[in-house]
């Protein structure tokens, strides 16, 4: 698919009178009804806020503080004081709006004018050296940044100094427009650049072009900045399967789609509602991803980076409802926490606002038994899906250079009573060799984080030519089954003739069931095998069977004591979150062998 791009028509939709999507202060009537669908409580919360921001200086952001992530590979000490900016911003952008009294003005006036005075709104760890002001970087940062900005200045102009509105007006002219009109070595812009698109190419685009929706006042500028737009985001939805998924997983699909959304909220108000590039079965496809990996209320399957408790922007969610029709994102959207380590703040501050439920919105999901995404490989298998605490089983096949990558083929998570017990890990901490030439060192992204085979002390290899073929995919009302052939998964020093891995979810009994069966041969002598479990849990290894210990249920595994030993091995792994103890519980050949089974049976106690 791809959007048609004609110019002279979008300059044409553009040069139309429309309305902000979101009401000016003056606009008293809206903003009492926000104030009111708040509650007392929490627009006292708000104020509060931002009379404790104001009360504070604006955090200072020195060379040296960028210079960090060059010398050290941090990302956060930068990246925190920089964010407390903008969060400011918005605090005091919301509450001024809500109470209309003027004391919020001058601290936006301060915190705004520094943000104007950065030298980059880019994060270090993208731009890293010191920032060239004749040759603007545009980022994940820079496009948040100038939508936050354009959004502050359409609801409080006429209260803003005259030069801070022009500073703002020059600052994303110069930043943004500019260099993205003007020049093609973005590397998310277009697949020509030799890198696939991905989330930020939906991030950088809505904000960039979402700030020229407010502040572009030629209609025929405007419509190329959004032709170019239209143009990029076709690869974006490239990288999505003909079925809808992406191996970014659910939280990146938060971010990139998310931010997909919001310029396709804006679009089809400027134009008039002739734009609208949420429309079509692919896009519904795309947008029912999360619907579709969600595993219990608030976890979702987080194959590669991403975070297993990420929440998705209700505001999103709700929006999606409404204009697909389909009232199952409300039920999502019921489910998701006040608070969220993973939600982008400022992109969602005003849509938060005003992006609410229908009245008789349901307050519960339940997702399908059954979901199979072909091109990545994926299985959700569930038991039961109207109990959260039934049991759960995802699988992934796919290929060791996807979005994110992990070197995972075969990795599978099991779900018990709302905890993946049996868990990817998820994400380490992001550095600066994260994302280098050390990437596969970490024990997140090697095959040896993973519930995933150790071949003759050999661990996958990294590259697409390392991959799954699915041999069988099947589901009736007695077992989820997938069948993978991962003999191409590990490098010829493995010594491989054919590996085969079988994981089904067994209906039988009131709980169910998960097998694991790993067939093997080599192709010239009897060599070493492993099968492997990732856990954050409590592990009690015993004769006969594996207990891993959950806070509601545990997971019984067995397997013959005559093929295998059972052993812990624990790793301190580096998560946002801080140092955290992750097990791996390695079912060993008791000896060598030419051809072979391992077998494990997981059953929910």
């Amino acid at each position: 698919m791809g959007f048609a791009i004609n110019v002279e028509q979008l300059a044409s939709f553009c040069a139309q009178e429309w309305q902000l999507p979101f009401p000016p202060i003056e606009q008293r009537e809206r903003w009492d009804a926000v104030a009111a669908s708040l509650d007392e409580t929490h627009t006292h919360q708000f104020l509060e806020q931002a009379a404790a921001d104001a009360a504070i200086p604006v955090p200072p952001l020195p060379a040296t503080l960028w210079l960090d992530f060059a010398r050290t590979g941090n990302r956060e000490r930068y990246e925190a004081p920089a964010g407390q900016r903008r969060r400011m911003l918005w605090n005091f952008t919301v509450a001024e709006c809500l109470e209309n009294s003027g004391r919020f003005l001058d601290p936006l006036l301060d915190v705004t004018w520094a943000t104007c005075e950065e030298s980059s709104w880019a994060y270090p760890a993208h731009e890293a050296m010191l920032t060239d002001i004749t040759y603007p970087y545009l980022d994940l940062g820079v496009a948040g940044t100038a939508l936050m900005l354009a959004e502050m200045a359409s609801l409080l102009q006429s209260k803003l100094d005259p030069r801070l509105y022009k500073r703002i007006c020059d600052e994303i002219e110069r930043r943004c427009f500019t260099p993205y009109l003007e020049r093609d070595d973005h590397w998310w812009l277009f697949h020509s650049k030799g890198r696939n698109a991905a989330n930020w190419t939906a991030v950088c685009n809505s904000g960039i072009v979402g700030a020229a929706i407010y502040l572009e006042q030629d209609s025929r500028r405007l419509a190329a900045l959004i032709a170019r737009a239209l143009h990029s985001l076709n690869d974006y939805l490239d990288s999505f399967t003909a079925d809808g998924g992406t191996s970014e997983g659910p939280g990146y699909w938060g971010y990139g789609f998310g931010n997909y959304v919001i310029l396709a909220d804006l679009l089809l108000q400027r134009t008039g509602g002739q734009l609208d590039i949420l429309a079509g079965e692919r896009l519904r496809q795309i947008a029912t991803f999360p619907l579709r990996t969600l595993l219990s209320h608030g976890t979702y399957v987080n194959f590669a980076d991403c975070d297993a408790d990420v929440a998705l922007e209700p505001a999103l969610l709700h929006y999606l409802g409404r204009r697909l029709n389909l009232p199952a994102f409300h039920g999502l959207a019921a489910l998701q926490p006040d608070t969220a380590p993973h939600r982008a703040y400022f992109d969602w501050g005003l849509r938060s606002l005003f992006w609410l439920p229908p009245a008789e919105a349901p307050m519960r999901y339940a997702p399908a038994r059954h979901d199979w995404f072909h091109e990545m490989q994926w299985m959700i298998a569930r038991m039961d899906p109207t109990d959260p605490n039934a049991l759960v089983l995802a699988v992934k096949g796919g290929h060791n250079d996807e979005m994110h990558n992990q070197n995972d083929v075969g990795n599978f998570i099991v779900h018990w009573r709302g905890e993946s017990l049996i868990a990817d890990v998820g994400r380490g901490k992001y550095t600066k060799d994260y994302f280098g030439e050390k990437r596969y060192e970490y024990f997140v992204n090697s095959s040896l984080g993973h519930s995933v085979p150790v071949v003759n002390g050999t661990l996958q290899g990294t590259g697409a030519a390392f991959a799954a073929q699915v041999l069988d995919h099947h589901s009736d009302d007695a077992i989820d089954r997938s069948r993978l052939d991962l003999t191409h998964c590990y490098p010829a020093s493995a010594g491989l003739q054919s590996l085969q891995r079988q994981l089904t979810l067994h209906r039988e009994g009131p709980l169910g069931w998960v097998s694991v069966e790993d067939r093997f041969t080599f192709a010239e002598e009897p060599y070493s095998f492993e099968s492997a479990l990732t856990t954050f849990n409590q592990v009690g290894i015993g004769e006969n069977g594996v207990l891993i210990q959950g806070i509601h249920g545990e997971l019984r595994v067995g397997f013959d004591p005559a093929i295998v030993e059972p052993r812990l091995e624990a790793y301190e792994v580096a998560f946002e979150q801080g140092l955290m103890e992750v097990k791996r519980i390695v079912f060993a050949l008791r000896e060598f062998v030419q051809t072979g089974v391992v077998r494990l049976e997981i059953v929910p106690v």
